[in-house]
């Protein structure tokens, strides 16, 4: 009889890999290599590897029965312990896989989840990947049931798996509400904290998991953070002060790396960590130039950012590990279509001047700097600027009192002509409102 308790880990076992492909999807090389790398990461054993082109998933066990009748020889053949699949199944296909091939059975968001949970260090994030496993495992609680009678004899007769699945049922969704509400407390101290840093412009590190963020913060701001080459090797934001030119100070984040078809779970879970992200003035995106999915990785990060309401903040693309590239032919063409991306290698120092006069030269396009020219009684307008700009002097004289400050564009206007007037620093204009360079 199967221990009713059914771990996701997969630390140590045998794995098999398998993955559904479009039939117009492009052909990859090694189209299971990022999911080889989770395995790994999970601590895994990898054996072998099955796919299938197929332009929809049987809805019963995924792949075809043919394609199901070789998974299961697969991992006779290997003594695997595990199957891990490259998408996402139905609670039903997993039962169904898990009887066919007579090995636990996971999918990829489960694998993600379950490397989030070994890697998760704060309780903020330990909470997160909790509510994210709780409500992925809610609906597949059956399948941890299936060793138990559910027989119905009638009312107040059912077997005692079916009488113990509604007690575990309740006791997850109750856990998932309390969850939920120590987050949302979490959340609200998390956008104080943020809100609290107004007077100090905010640049975000986001990109792909092990794209060399952790190294980029090290070298930038002369820290010590982990850094490994590792998928999720960061699950919690870190925040350093970094020296900008024009600047001085600026706070650095560095976060969770994204990856592609990321759990939806996790990203909600995850708001809270993620809160620096939604708030910078500047992002970074760190792309991996020497990988071969180097396109595909930058868009699933602008999916996730566009599912986290960020994708209008002012964008600069970084293409790390430039030195990494053997071809210059690749390395040329990666340019071509990324023409105002800068490039760097976080771990030698190529090309960080390079990105800190970019990052500092996109702070200046979104903020204006401006003398205002306003009352000494004027104090609600002192106290605005103050709460909405960088105030760098005031300069007085018997009636009026000016103002250099920076501040974002799209407040500009709020300030009327009958109470101010307002004129570029220096006579030097302002430079139009800075976009995403991703692209160009």
């Amino acid at each position: 009889m199967k221990d009713r308790t059914r771990t996701n880990s997969v630390e140590s076992e045998r794995a098999v890999l398998a993955g559904l492909l479009d039939r117009d999807a492009a052909e990859l090389e090694n189209p299971l290599d990022e999911l080889a790398g989770l395995a790994e990461t999970a601590g895994a054993d990898v054996r072998a590897e099955l796919t299938q082109r197929r332009d929809t998933p049987d809805q019963t066990t995924y792949l075809g029965s043919g394609k199901v009748a070789e998974l299961r020889m697969l991992v006779e053949r290997h003594e695997a312990d595990v199957v891990i699949f490259d998408n996402d199944l139905s609670p039903a296909q997993t039962r169904n896989l898990e009887k066919a091939s007579g090995v636990k059975v996971l999918d990829r968001s489960e694998l993600i989840l379950d490397i989030f949970a070994a890697r998760a260090r704060t309780h903020e994030a330990r909470l997160a990947v909790e509510l994210a496993q709780l409500e992925y495992s809610l609906p597949r609680l059956k399948r941890m049931w299936t060793h138990l009678s559910r027989l119905k004899m009638g009312i107040g007769m059912r077997g005692p798996g079916e009488k113990q699945l509604e007690v575990d049922r309740r006791l997850v969704e109750k856990r998932i509400h309390d969850l939920r509400q120590e987050l949302a407390v979490i959340h609200a101290r998390r956008e104080r904290q943020v809100a609290a840093r107004h007077d100090r412009r905010t640049v975000s590190l986001v990109g792909y998991t092990n794209a060399g963020k952790s190294t980029l913060l090290n070298r930038l701001t002369g820290s010590s953070e982990l850094a490994e080459d590792k998928l999720f090797a960061t699950l919690d934001t870190r925040t350093r002060r970094w020296k900008l030119p024009g600047w001085g100070p600026v706070l650095l984040s560095d976060t969770v790396g994204f990856i592609r078809n990321l759990p939806h779970r996790l990203i909600a879970s995850f708001k809270a960590t993620l809160e620096e992200t939604r708030q910078a003035d500047l992002l970074l995106h760190i792309a991996d130039a020497s990988s071969r999915e180097v396109d595909r990785q930058i868009a699933a990060v602008r999916s996730v950012l566009a599912e986290l309401g960020v994708e209008d903040t002012d964008t600069l693309l970084v293409l790390n590990k430039c030195d990494a590239i053997p071809d210059p032919l690749t390395r040329e063409q990666l340019l071509h279509r990324y023409p105002h991306a800068v490039t760097i290698s976080a771990r030698s120092g190529e090309g960080v001047e390079r990105l800190r006069a970019a990052a500092s030269e996109a702070l200046a396009r979104r903020f204006h700097d401006v003398d205002i020219e306003l009352s000494p009684g004027n104090g609600r307008l002192l106290a605005w600027l103050d709460a909405h700009g960088e105030v760098l002097s005031r300069r007085f004289d018997d009636e009026r009192v000016t103002v250099h400050c920076r501040i974002p564009g799209s407040l500009v206007g709020r300030i009327s002509a009958e109470e101010a007037t307002i004129r570029p620093h220096r006579g030097i204009e302002s430079a139009a409102p800075f976009r995403d360079l991703a692209t160009g």
